[in-house]
């Protein structure tokens, strides 16, 4: 987990959720929902985590009549390794040392 940039604990919620359903795009309102976070806070760490690499995004292709298309997301190869990171972190260390292991995790 070395060399990877610090991610708090509603970026891990993104991509744990986005890891959850690895084969399928996601758009945000149905992120938000399973996360609870609110698109203020949802946003912002979907394009950082992308700027990061660790999602790709793109947009929907053909929207239903009278609905502007989504922005889509899914864990790029990166971002799954990471999903997979903070999982392992999680289950094999205990609770108050989590967030300095986690800070590496990207």
């Amino acid at each position: 987990m070395a060399g990877r940039p610090y991610l708090w604990s509603q970026a891990r919620t993104v991509i744990a959720a986005l890891h959850d359903h690895p084969a399928h795009w996601r758009y945000g309102y149905d992120i938000a929902r399973e996360t609870g976070l609110a698109s203020g806070t949802l946003y912002p760490i979907l394009c950082r985590l992308a700027d990061r690499g660790l999602l790709e995004t793109r947009w929907e292709d053909d929207p239903p009549s009278g609905r502007p298309r989504r922005h889509l997301y899914q864990l790029s190869a990166a971002g799954s390794a990471t999903a997979v990171d903070i999982a392992t972190a999680s289950a094999s260390t205990p609770k108050s040392r989590r967030r300095r292991l986690v800070e590496e995790t990207g």
